[in-house]
């Protein structure tokens, strides 16, 4: 999405979706750092309402809504007196979205964070976007409704938000590719048998980045890059023949964008995600962040391979989503989202993942996703059928449920 000018006075209002996320948890701590330039308007979580109540005191929010509806009264308990109010459940997380403010970090994981970015963009937000997922599951959708609304869109995924600084809107047809870089995660060099044996503690040991364990475990797989080459699609719109990933096992070139006369653009940085969030949080200024500053002689080198499609089926299944376009992107991410947690949970084994992953794409057929009606359902049916191949004893139960 190309930029547009922004401008404002005072201090910058903004709401954090999944503020106690990693990435909440960072962006509130740039805003601590620079507190008399931001004020906070909404936060939400998910189920943490210790953490969620420490964060409203903290940052004096005047809202904050608890997704999970249980947490509702401890939350309500721990904010009295503050004169914050408090909402739970679904509805009260789209309420924090529609709250007037000015900029709204986008950072609920998975598909539930569908319906809440989509109210901050219908009114005309700033939104950093941290949820690939939806421009993975809804991205014409969601570009479509970006674009009447008149709302600016922000990538926060590290590479994505590379791209967005090197990437020349304004002369588009001067564009060959853009080229994202992957880490490669713990597994890079593991023999594919092996593989097989991994658990989830070790799955969830980046070697580079701190992340919550459903996208550590998506870097583990690379599925991470295959929903990221997704979501580039949507961002900058190319087609999948001008994305390549390349694995860069250093993190420090995010990502690159390369130029019909043979230039590469590229930005760097140190992996901190504090980089990408401040860019967008002071957009279109620049602020200071604590973030490590990046020292090129003490790196000595910077390394590239190309991905094993042996080791890293998932980016063939997205790349054959992509391809198929219609409801199959949504299919692969419902799928993933069910698959990871199965994983996370025991039921399954590591390289089990991509396996439900094809097999839920193979037994559901390609439809036309027109509305989020439309999305909704071949969510829920991919969610559906993926838990039934992961977890045949337990998917009757769920259903019942």
């Amino acid at each position: 999405m190309a930029p547009s000018a922004a401008s404002s006075s005072g201090p910058r209002s903004v709401a954090i979706l999944g503020s106690t996320g990693s990435i909440g948890c960072s962006t509130l701590d740039l805003i601590g750092r620079n507190s008399d330039a931001y004020r906070v308007e909404a936060l939400t979580g998910n189920r943490n309402w210790k953490v969620l109540a420490e964060q409203a005191l903290a940052a004096k929010a005047r809202y904050v809504a608890i997704g999970d509806a249980a947490a509702y009264r401890p939350l309500k308990e721990a904010l009295a007196g503050s004169g914050i109010e408090v909402g739970a459940g679904a509805g009260a997380v789209e309420e924090a979205a529609a709250r007037p403010a000015d900029w709204v970090m986008a950072a609920i994981v998975g598909a539930a964070g569908l319906a809440p970015t989509l109210t901050a963009v219908r009114r005309g937000a700033t939104v950093a976007l941290a949820n690939k997922e939806v421009l993975v599951c809804g991205g014409e959708i969601f570009t479509a409704e970006v674009a009447r609304a008149g709302a600016t869109l922000l990538p926060v995924d590290s590479e994505h938000n590379a791209i967005y600084q090197v990437f020349d809107f304004a002369r588009r047809e001067a564009i060959d590719k853009i080229i994202l870089t992957a880490s490669g995660g713990p597994f890079r060099t593991w023999e594919h048998a092996a593989m097989a044996d991994v658990t989830p503690s070790q799955a969830v040991r980046h070697p580079n980045w701190s992340m919550g364990a459903k996208i550590s475990v998506d870097s583990a797989t690379m599925m991470n890059k295959g929903l990221e080459l997704i979501e580039a699609k949507h961002l900058f719109g190319l087609g999948g023949e001008r994305i390549e990933i390349v694995v860069h096992p250093q993190s420090v070139v995010h990502s690159l964008v390369a130029y019909v006369d043979g230039s590469v653009l590229a930005q760097l940085g140190s992996p901190d995600m504090r980089t990408p969030i401040a860019f967008t949080l002071a957009w279109p200024h620049r602020m200071t962040s604590p973030s490590p500053r990046l020292d090129l002689a003490a790196l000595a080198q910077l390394t590239f391979e190309a991905p094993d499609p042996v080791r890293f089926p998932s980016l063939r299944l997205a790349r054959e989503a992509l391809a198929a376009g219609g409801s199959a992107p949504a299919v692969l991410n419902a799928a993933n989202e069910v698959a990871v947690q199965a994983f996370l949970d025991g039921a399954i084994g590591f390289l089990d993942i991509a396996s439900v992953v094809e097999e839920t794409l193979s037994v559901l057929p390609v439809g036309t996703v027109g509305t989020l009606d439309d999305l909704h359902n071949f969510d829920k049916q991919g969610r559906d059928i993926a838990l039934r191949i992961a977890c045949p004893q337990a998917a009757p139960l769920m259903a019942r449920a």
